[in-house]
Parts: C-alpha cells; sequence; structure tokens
C-alpha cells in the first residue's frame, strides 16, 4: 500500500510542479529527473515525488540546479509521525550535509564509499555544486542494460607505432595478453552496451576474424567498413539511422570510465554533443621571467600549466550525426566547432579515471605494464 494510502492524507497529483526550471523528458524520464526536486517545494510535493520516482529519494535543488539537501522516505515518515503539515517548506525537514562525489570520480571510489557508510543514494555534483547524477548502491552493484550503440573507431593504420603495426592494426596490439581493442568491447559488455559497431580500414580483416559478430564476448558486433580513411567522426555516416544518442571512442584507449555515466551526463544536460575531457599538466622545466618592456616584472620557478585535453570519448546526439556528410573526411573537433557556432550545446565531461592513449610505443610500454593493476 502507497505510504500516502496508509496515512489517509491527501496527496498531489503525480507529477504536480514543483517549480523546477530543469525540463523532464517527455516520456521516462531519467533516476536523476526523476529525483530532483525545487527548494519552493512543500512536504506533499515530495511524497508525490518519491512515490513515482524509482530512486526513493528527492535532490532539493536551486533555480541553478545547486544541490541544497536531500530528503528520503525515511525523512518523510519522520515529518509525518512528528504531525508536520503536508504544507511543510521540503526546506524544513531535508538533510542539508548529504556526502556527495565529484563529477569525473572514478566509480570505484563511489561504490567503495556506498558500502562502507551503507549509502543507498549518491548525488554527483560538478565543479559548481550543480547536480549532475545521481548513483544508486544497484545500479554500481549490476549494470543496467543501454540499448544505445557503441562506435569504436579502429581503421587507423598507427604509423607512430610501427614496426608493431606493419602487419597488425593498432588495436588490435596485444595489451595485457589480449588485443586492446578487446579489451575495450568487453568494457563496454561490463557497462551494458551490446549493440557495437566497429569502423575498419586499414587490415580490415584481421579484425573481422577475431572478433566476427562479437557473440563470444556477449554483444552484437557489426562493422562500418571505410573505403577511405574518414577520420574521426565521418565514419557515424554509415550509421543506420536512429534516434537515440551513439557513443564514439577511439579504438587505442584503455580507461576504466563508465560510459554509461558519460551517456546520462548528456542527457541530463540536453547536449547535442558531450567530450570527455582530462586535465593534462606541463611542467616547464626552467624558471620563467615576466616581463614589462626592459623591466623583469616577476619571477616563475618551473611553473606548471594545466589544460584540458579531447579524451578520445564522445556522446553525439541523433541531429549531430545527421549532420555529418557521407563519404566525407570529418574529424571530431571539427564536428564540435560546427555545432558550438551553430548555437548547440556541446558539453565537457571532465574523467579522473585511469585512461591511457596508446599513441607511441612509450605509452605502448606503459599500458602494458600498468594492465594488471587496473584490468
Amino acid at each position: 500500500m502507497a505510504m500516502a494510502e496508509a496515512l489517509q492524507k491527501p496527496a498531489p497529483t503525480i507529477g504536480e510542479p514543483t517549480g523546477i526550471t530543469v525540463p523532464a523528458p517527455a516520456e521516462q524520464p531519467s533516476l536523476l529527473e526523476q529525483s530532483l526536486i525545487d527548494q519552493t517545494a512543500l512536504l506533499r510535493d515530495a511524497l508525490a515525488s518519491i512515490e513515482a520516482s524509482t530512486s526513493k529519494i528527492c535532490l532539493v535543488v536551486d533555480q541553478h540546479r545547486r544541490l541544497l539537501g536531500t530528503v528520503t522516505d525515511g525523512d518523510i515518515r519522520r515529518a509525518i509521525l512528528r504531525g508536520d503539515p503536508f504544507e511543510t517548506p521540503v526546506s524544513a525537514i531535508m538533510f542539508t550535509s548529504p556526502r556527495t562525489l565529484r563529477l569525473g570520480e572514478p566509480q570505484a571510489e563511489a561504490l567503495a564509499l556506498m558500502q562502507r557508510e551503507s549509502l543507498r543514494h549518491l548525488p554527483v555534483i560538478d565543479f559548481a555544486g550543480r547536480v549532475a547524477d545521481l548513483l544508486t548502491l544497484d545500479g554500481l552493484l549490476q549494470a543496467q542494460p543501454q540499448s544505445n550503440t557503441v562506435v569504436i573507431m579502429a581503421g587507423g593504420k598507427g604509423m607512430r607505432l610501427r614496426p608493431l603495426t606493419t602487419k597488425t592494426p593498432k588495436p588490435m596490439l596485444d595489451v595485457g595478453g589480449r588485443p586492446m581493442l578487446e579489451t575495450i568491447v568487453r568494457r563496454c559488455a561490463d557497462a551494458g552496451f551490446t549493440e557495437i559497431y566497429l569502423t575498419v580500414h586499414y587490415q580490415a580483416e584481421v579484425i573481422k576474424t577475431y572478433f566476427g559478430d562479437g557473440r563470444e564476448l556477449g554483444v552484437n558486433i557489426r562493422y562500418l567498413q571505410e573505403t577511405k580513411p574518414l577520420g574521426t567522426a565521418g565514419p557515424l555516416s554509415l550509421l543506420p539511422p536512429s534516434e537515440e544518442p551513439v557513443v564514439i571512442m577511439n579504438g587505442d584507449i584503455l580507461t576504466k570510465v563508465d560510459l554509461a555515466q558519460i551517456l546520462a551526463y548528456h542527457a541530463d544536460n540536453a547536449a547535442a554533443a558531450t567530450m570527455a575531457v582530462r586535465e593534462y599538466a606541463i611542467q616547464v622545466p626552467y624558471g620563467i621571467v615576466d616581463l614589462d618592456g626592459h623591466r623583469i616584472a616577476g619571477l616563475r620557478e618551473k611553473p606548471q600549466h594545466s589544460h584540458f585535453i579531447n579524451a578520445g570519448i564522445y556522446v553525439l546526439g541523433p541531429d549531430a550525426i545527421k549532420l555529418i556528410p557521407r563519404d566525407c573526411r570529418v574529424d571530431m573537433p571539427d564536428m564540435f566547432e560546427q555545432l558550438r557556432r551553430a548555437g548547440r550545446p556541446t558539453m565537457a565531461y571532465p574523467i579522473s579515471e585511469y585512461w591511457v592513449d596508446i599513441g607511441h610505443i612509450d605509452d605502448y610500454l606503459r599500458a602494458n605494464d600498468e594492465y594488471a593493476a587496473f584490468f
């Protein structure tokens, strides 16, 4: 029996507006969207939200989507037992110091924290304190099936890794005892993605012969055959039409990033395109002298400069993919720039999980040394 019925109290219509400014999808709102509630809402709104959602928690946010507190089923029960009226502001019953996870932090850390502190929910916030995701213990323990397609770019020649790639496609180089492309496919399967396309060009038959249709790995693999190199976005024009966002990643990246989390972030931000980015620090090996004309304005000893770099993992919405001309070379940076200039929302998803781009021999050797520790 529903809580409201058991207590014989009037309850608002499920879905009654609460003032939240973030629009929810018309069908099957995400777990996060089900859980958001505005700071001006009342106890009755929180009760309706919890009964209508699968998350069983409310994330109380301000007009900028900054997290102010949480309200759980238990908070509502305690309020009712105290005799609080249904017109009580939700701010009066919310927990104002919930545990949170910063966006980009490894989900392994989230799972360890939730198990250690017996947490069922863990909000994920960005650098400005805005809610970006909602993790649940059940969701972390068992990957949910994902209907979205994953495209892995595996058609490059790997010229910088010669002579290793003279007879072997770069994604098929052995890392940790198996082709690195197999590790990528397995990681996709572990995250719940089973519909996978491999773009192939250089020595395509080596890849096709090894993976076949993917059934031995528990996935369905199909191939996008490039007759000429089409860049990092061009092959997407060969995909069959779809109305779902597509996850794309380069076939020479080994990472512990959760693709499902990036996909959820893309959806929650109503993005046209999302790019995973990683902070990269450059250490200047010399002391820097700042000048003002001929005068010394300052001295800095071996400063470090940090920048965000393209991590080679993306999510593109269906409208963005439709913009890619067929059978033409298009690279992802050009795609994002076109969308940005058109005023379409292009989002960055910062990652801090293990990540290595195997572009040079040193990277290849490092990946082999570190493989057992991370995979």
